[in-house]
């Protein structure tokens, strides 16, 4: 069975620092671009950062210079990872895995992160 699931979600102080993990269940994600994406309560689900199977990132521009995205591409296991730095309140959301490859597109259940004094 095909899932992502995602761990390291909390509450930590602004300034502070997670780093959230997504675990691929599948070899097969290693030719994925991995994603993970966060949603605010009453706002739309939006793109945080990706990087392509080929290492290749992009950032929103509201989490450049903070979060730094990287993957491992495992044997049996693909393992996505999101390292966020200086955090701040706006960037208290639902995070989500994204794994996708054309018409194909997988999603996890999403890690809480509360960035709050």
């Amino acid at each position: 069975q095909v899932q992502l699931v995602e761990s390291g979600g909390g509450l930590v102080q602004p300034g502070g620092s997670l780093r959230l993990s997504c675990a691929a269940s599948a070899s097969i994600f290693s030719i994925y671009t991995m994603g993970w994406y966060r949603q605010a309560p009453g706002k739309q689900r939006e793109l945080v950062a990706s990087i392509t199977s080929g290492g290749n990132t992009n950032y929103a521009d509201t989490v450049k210079g903070r979060f730094t995205v990287s993957r491992d591409n495992a044997k049996n296991t693909v393992t996505v990872y999101l390292q966020m730095n200086s955090l701040k309140p706006e960037d208290t959301a639902v995070y989500y895995c994204n794994a996708a490859l054309s018409v194909w597109t997988y999603w996890g259940k999403g890690t809480l992160v509360t960035v709050s004094s």
